[in-house]
Parts: C-alpha cells; structure tokens; sequence
C-alpha cells in the first residue's frame, strides 16, 4: 500500500531533501502540505496543520519546521491518528519528545525521529568495524560556516534553536550510533553577546572504559568545511569524513555505496509502519541537554548574519 503523506513546514530542508526523495519513492505518495511561505508544486498547501488534516486524506506527515514548534503540530498529528515522521533534531526538549512517543504508542501510531546523518555511506561500515576493537581515543571536529548553511535563520539563535547544536547534533547521531555508551564530562559553550545559543561548543566525553572522547563543533569556520570522527584503536585508526560519506582506516579509503541519507530514512519510516512500530531515540538530544547542564558558559563577541 502507497503511504499518502503531507508535508509541515516547506523550507530549505523540505525542498532540498524531503520533497525529491519522497517524489521518488515507491512506499510515499507525497499529496498535500502545510506551511506559512512555502507551497509544494502538485497538491494544496495550506496554512495550518489543522486545515491540511481537516481537508486531506492521508495516513502520515513529515514535520520539518523549527523544532520549537514542532511538538504541537506532532500531537495533532497523532491525535488525527496519523504516523509522524520528525525531522532532526525531534524536539526542543527531552520530555516533550517522550510524551509524543507514549502518545504515538497509546494511538497505534508510527513515531519516527530521525537522524539523517545516521544513514550517511560510511556508518553502518564504521560500526561493524569498530564492533570487536578496543577504543583508545576518539576525536570529533564539526567545524562550518553559519553564515552559507543558515543564512538569515533567526530561529537557531533562540532558545530551543541549539545554535552550534543544530549541526552539531547531527556528530552526535553517528557516535552514538557507533561507538559504546558515552557521558560527558566537562565542557565549554561559547555564546555570542546577542544571542542565546552558543556557536562554538568543546566538550569532553568518556565512556566506561575510560576512552577520552573529544568533540569540538564551530559555526566560525570558512573556507573549507569539517565533518570529521576519527577513532584509534588496538587494530588501526578509523577516519569518517564529509560527515559520514568518505570512510578511511589506517588511510585506505573504503567502498561505499552512494549517498542516500534521507532515501535510507524513508525506507525505514515505510518499514516502521509496515511493523506497526516506533523509532524514537533521544540519546544525540541527551547529549546536548547534558551539555547545557555541564558545560560552562562564555560571552563571546557578538554575531551578526
């Protein structure tokens, strides 16, 4: 059966990778969205959340406004009794997430929260090679340019925004995908004068090995960008670049198949329904609450768009 499914929140995200791939999909029938600005080329837009549930016949939705606003939408969703398909990362908060999945779970509804980073070429390689080896230290640098990935986005300076978090989480979905239990330690957050979410954080993690696990995440950076994981081992060192894309160990690039990061998220978004199940991990956004609560705070310069 062809899932018929709308679309929340028509931006950057939406047309540059929701709309093509469920365009392409044999599992989704992309029919109808919901967006103040933007509009979808086949189907009615409309304005609300509310007017698209009360006009269309669908069985799902893709969520991919702010995060701020993304939980009400989301209970209107699965109070209708459709399956709900979150963009990264889930929510603003830990707890808000964790209703929408009891509520999900109470409806016999789909929650999915996705992690688009999880399924780059390199990960699921990366995983299984480190499964048997012994870590002996991890370092994580996610270094770009604010300035061309969000440019004007007000929203990601506010609070529940993230800030440097809003890329940043995207590290955190692949080391927790590949690497042990991890907890952080110490760290610093970098806050800009004018605005209340950091854009440079340094955090400082171990697991229960004791495995130094460094991540350094800028919004500062030009020039050449910085997705990179590299992990030593007793057998050799692994290297994740272009975030996730390129795989390297002891420098000998692996095959890989081609990119196809929210390709692999609505297939699994397909096969969730089809089961009757949910995927709601929280543990990047753990990460970051965890930063928040620890980490100490520094007024930096103030950042202009």
């Amino acid at each position: 059966m062809v899932i018929r499914i709308g679309i929340v929140g028509v931006g950057k995200i939406a047309r540059d990778q929701h709309i093509p791939v469920l365009d392409a999909s044999p599992d989704f029938d992309l029919v109808t969205a919901a967006s103040r600005h933007g509009r979808i080329e086949h189907g009615v837009t409309h304005t609300t959340i509310e007017e698209m549930l009360a006009a269309e016949d669908i069985d799902a939705v893709s969520l991919c406004q702010p995060p701020q606003v993304r939980f009400e939408a989301a209970r209107v969703a699965i109070a209708a009794g459709k399956h709900v398909f979150l963009e990264k990362p889930p929510g603003a908060t830990l707890t808000e997430v964790e209703l929408l999945r009891d509520q999900a779970r109470e409806k016999g509804v789909t929650l999915f929260a996705s992690w688009h980073s999880r399924y780059a070429a390199g990960v699921e390689t990366a995983r299984a090679w480190l499964a048997d080896k012994s870590l002996h230290s991890v370092h994580i640098e996610w270094k770009e340019d604010v300035r061309h990935w969000h440019p004007g986005q007000a929203w990601i300076w506010e609070a529940g925004g993230m800030g440097v978090f809003d890329p940043g989480i995207n590290a955190l979905s692949i080391a927790t995908a590949i690497l042990p239990g991890f907890f952080l330690t110490e760290g610093l957050l970098e806050i800009p004068a004018n605005r209340a979410s950091p854009i440079a954080a340094d955090l400082h993690f171990t697991d229960a090995a004791g495995t130094p696990i460094r991540a350094e995440f800028d919004w500062r950076q030009t020039g050449p960008q910085t997705w990179d994981i590299k992990v030593e081992t007793d057998a050799g060192t692994l290297l994740l670049s272009k975030g996730g894309s390129e795989l390297r160990i002891d420098g000998v690039e692996q095959t890989l198949p081609p990119e196809a990061e929210y390709r692999g998220l609505y297939d699994r978004f397909a096969a969730l329904i089809a089961a009757g199940e949910s995927d709601v991990d929280v543990a990047p956004l753990r990460h970051v609450a965890d930063a928040y609560l620890r980490a100490e705070r520094r007024q930096v310069e103030a950042f202009e768009d």
